[in-house]
């Protein structure tokens, strides 16, 4: 395989055809001589960048340093875009030889390429503050990037010297990188025993949710069973690179294990802390109280774990084509905004989204935004579901949001995961509520808003719970290495307090924080999730009592990238991720559905 394009779109005769992505916008091929010609611009004008200003930034006026920062943005871009190529291609098949070696052999090259750029930032961040606020006043052209300035100065305090960050740099590829790797080889060449076949990941995780209970069962042991037979390689992932942040962390005397990702989301910590108090707190009157109901719905005091996310028992579950999908996608958001629905139109006309489950393929679901020269990509397994319909709503709402940042420029595009959740969630929600209002069967309606608290729930309370399972983890980590059944005792402590007395595990469930990948790529990202739903819930409360210019004042939000923090995003809608209120308005609208289906409305 030399080029994307082998990906074909897949015939389904249920499903329809579903699209493969073609990345020849961003390279012809992995051997192309276009990407070869890209790197070895890069070397030589990397190496000329560093003799140009290599200890000369604090000399520069203005307008000359506004001209080093285009500069360095440029060749990010390049680079970038050569990686999002590689990772791209990597996730379509990770468990192709040469694609592996490919996706490495970039990375090693792109790592040795941006070494010569180390200095760039560490030299910015030791610009006198008042020299430099004076710089920004006197130059239009550098005061364009005060919004980038102030969020590569917010790590002052946590960079290294300029030797030890030029060796933690080039390690990186050898180090947290290749830890990554071997954590998604190892989940994509796993095969779960079910029926007859050997299944993915993906496709095993599905079942979960199929009608026939006996196939539910039989996919929630069989997860178990693989997960855990691969344990202690899982438990060496999750220790060694735990281990990892924690040296890293105390060398830039980050105070605790959130600290990193919450200055990188531009969040307070007080903010997050009330985010995860408030959602704690409500675990009896959400999750606990839903999944009791649900319990009953089945005829059953308790629940079994394999059964969390089943269909209800009237529930018909039926299959829906890819091109039914897309329609019910965009005609929620061309409800909402005809520009947003021909953004969306945009990722369906070209080969934009890969969308086959495929061997070998990434699980799960992403956005891309790789660079704003070019466009995103979505990556989804669908398999039809009325979740598989939401997810892309979700994946749609972050590519949108990418195009629309993207206007911005490559550095100031860049969007902190906090608000990086915000349209991906408000797109889920319209496609609920249109979905919601075409419907006019009572029973049907109470499927559909029983649908939507689980999502909620899984985004809200599940992804709080994930935030407190790594939170123990890296904490004890501190104290020594954790068994794979230490680990398990977390992930069962953490399951049982958030999802409440009605839900009963075995002890296949102690497996199942091992496949989640965030855990491994992004520590701690999971709490982003929680603060998009509860920010959207506020959000569309807004939208509800005042639709007159609100979609203006959305796309205007979104279109501001990286350039504005939350507290100036929210200002437009009369809302502040400050205050404590926040959080239970976001949670009152969870809290209000699980009231109408306890009530026997079903009605939104």
């Amino acid at each position: 395989m030399t080029s994307s394009a082998a990906l074909a779109a897949t015939e389904s005769p249920e499903l329809g055809t579903l699209p493969a992505w073609d990345l020849s916008d961003l390279y012809p091929g992995m051997d192309s001589a276009e990407l070869k010609g890209d790197l070895d611009r890069m070397e030589r004008e990397c190496t000329s960048f560093r003799e140009r200003y290599a200890g000369k930034l604090a000399a520069l006026d203005g307008d000359d340093l506004a001209a080093a920062i285009r500069g360095y943005e440029d060749i990010d871009e390049t680079l970038s875009r050569a990686m999002s190529y590689a990772g791209l291609v990597y996730n379509g098949n990770m468990t192709d030889p040469t694609i592996a070696k490919f996706y490495q052999s970039a990375q090693e090259r792109v790592n040795d390429i941006s070494a010569h750029l180390i200095f760039f930032t560490l030299e910015i961040n030791r610009l006198d503050e008042q020299e430099l606020a004076g710089k920004l006043a006197a130059s239009p052209a550098l005061n364009r990037y005060a919004p980038w300035l102030r969020d590569v100065r917010l790590y002052r305090d946590h960079q290294l010297s300029d030797e030890i960050e030029r060796l933690l740099h080039e390690k990186h590829v050898v180090g947290r990188a290749a830890w990554n790797r071997l954590f998604d080889e190892t989940i994509a060449s796993l095969r779960f025993p079910m029926g007859g076949k050997d299944l993915t990941c993906a496709e095993a995780l599905n079942r979960l949710s199929d009608r026939n209970p006996a196939i539910r069962r039989e996919a929630g042991e069989a997860v178990g069973k693989v997960l855990g037979d691969n344990a202690r390689l899982f438990a060496l992932i999750t220790n060694t690179l735990a281990k990892d942040k924690e040296i890293e962390d105390e060398w830039r005397n980050y105070p605790t294990p959130t600290s990193a990702r919450n200055l990188s989301n531009r969040v307070e910590d007080e903010v997050v802390d009330a985010l995860v108090s408030a959602v704690k707190t409500a675990y009896p009157d959400l999750s606990h109280r839903y999944y009791a109901m649900k319990a009953k719905w089945f005829g059953q005091d308790h629940l079994d774990y394999w059964d969390r996310n089943a269909p209800l028992p009237d529930d018909a579950d039926r299959s829906i084509r890819w091109d039914e999908a897309r329609d019910i996608v965009l005609g929620a958001y061309g409800r909402f905004s005809p520009e947003l629905a021909s953004l969306g139109k945009r990722f369906f006309d070209n080969p934009w989204i890969d969308a086959p489950v495929r061997p070998g393929k990434a699980p799960g679901a992403f956005a891309h935004p790789t660079v704003p020269s070019v466009h995103p990509y979505l990556l989804v397994n669908y398999q039809g579901k009325t979740r598989d319909v939401m997810t892309l709503a979700h994946e749609l709402g972050h590519g949108v949001h990418q195009i629309l940042a993207g206007r911005q420029g490559h550095f100031l595009s860049d969007t902190p995961l906090t608000l990086a959740e915000t349209a991906s969630v408000f797109g889920e929600m319209l496609t609920f509520r249109a979905l919601l209002a075409a419907e006019s069967d009572p029973k049907r309606r109470r499927i559909m808003l029983a649908g939507k608290v689980e999502d909620m729930l899984n985004t809200v309370v599940r992804q709080i719970a994930f935030f407190d399972f790594e939170r123990r983890v890296h904490t004890e980590r501190r104290e020594g290495e954790l068994t794979s059944d230490r680990l398990g005792q977390i992930w069962m402590d953490v399951q049982t307090e958030s999802l409440g007395p009605a839900l009963r595990f075995d002890e296949g469930y102690r497996h199942y924080w091992s496949y989640i990948p965030h855990f491994i790529h992004s520590p701690f990202y999971v709490y982003a999730y929680a603060f998009g739903d509860c920010l959207v819930n506020s959000l569309y409360a807004v939208y509800q009592d005042a639709e007159q210019g609100f979609a203006e004042k959305y796309l205007a939000m979104l279109s501001a990238g990286g350039t504005l923090r939350h507290k100036d995003l929210l200002a437009p809608f009369g809302l502040d991720a400050s205050d404590p209120a926040f959080w239970q308005k976001g949670l009152g609208v969870i809290r209000g559905f699980i009231d109408e289906l306890e009530a026997g409305e079903g009605a939104a």
